[in-house]
């Protein structure tokens, strides 16, 4: 098994998306539990509250749990991932951080992950993080437009 060095280099990625409906509409997809499910994944589950636990099945194999270290409603959420059995080691600490600010247009929603080991080891996991984040903020915008009778204008 391989040694990490503490301080190994870490990889992350930013994504944005511009909702066209209200932070509050938005943030109840983020909390509630039915509404979470359709844009995230089946089965994504989160405890809204700081010190909460989020899940989500990035795939049919690996399954993600994670600590919310930051709780701000209608404004941020921080996921903080515990160590998993099914993922290489890792020293770092692997976040990725929410922020949604209401704008006059509607909302706009950043996600900041961070921390992903850049090991070769960790190359699938990365892309499977990076990739299915941005995938599930786009239906987290098709979602969320429709509800709110937008149409999907942004």
């Amino acid at each position: 098994m391989a040694q990490w060095a503490m301080g190994e280099k870490v990889r992350g990625y930013a994504h944005r998306v511009d909702i066209d409906a209200d932070a509050a509409v938005v943030w109840s997809a983020f909390v509630e539990d039915p509404q979470l499910a359709r844009w995230c994944c089946p089965g994504a589950a989160l405890q809204p509250r700081r010190g909460g636990i989020f899940r989500a099945r990035v795939d049919r194999l690996t399954e993600l749990e994670a600590h919310i270290d930051i709780f701000e409603p209608g404004r941020r959420l921080r996921l903080i991932y515990l160590p998993n059995p099914q993922l290489p080691p890792a020293d770092s600490v692997i976040t990725d951080d929410f922020m949604l600010d209401a704008v006059p247009e509607g909302t706009i929603v950043r996600l900041l992950g961070s921390g992903i080991p850049s090991a070769t080891a960790w190359d699938t996991q990365y892309w499977r993080l990076r990739t299915s984040w941005l995938q599930a903020l786009n239906r987290l915008k098709i979602f969320v437009e429709g509800r709110s009778g937008t149409g999907g204008r942004s």
